[in-house]
């Protein structure tokens, strides 16, 4: 029985997440700046999304309501569908948008919905 090390964990919680468009992020990162993507992948992925405490599908809604709050679209698209990726829903992902309304307010909310327009894309 062969077990993975912790960066083909890392890896494997990489493509569950993200798919290969994770992968391709990855490989952009590195080529800036290849101790960024090892971080990331090895933080990120590894120490934070592979916690057993949340499931992905409660990390990717913490996530897209975090970003939204923050007006960060570029990483927002890219966590809407990774939120697809783990299932997720495109009702479920407005309604954090509109939550979002709330504590954030309109502009920023707005912002986000406009990255739904990825909905239209092939996942």
């Amino acid at each position: 029985m062969t077990t993975l090390s912790a960066h083909d964990q890392d890896l494997a919680m990489l493509e569950i997440i993200g798919g290969p468009g994770g992968h391709e992020i990855l490989q952009r990162i590195r080529a800036i700046f290849p101790d960024f993507a090892d971080l990331l992948l090895e933080f990120g992925f590894g120490r934070i999304f592979g916690r057993p405490q949340l499931n992905l599908k409660s990390r990717e809604i913490a996530t897209i309501a975090a970003l939204t709050a923050l007006g960060t679209l570029p990483q927002l698209k890219v966590h809407v569908r990774a939120a697809l990726h783990v299932g997720l829903t495109r009702e479920e992902i407005l309604e954090i948008i509109l939550q979002m309304m709330v504590y954030c307010g309109a502009p920023k909310a707005l912002n986000a919905l406009f990255v739904a327009e990825i909905f239209d894309e092939k996942n």
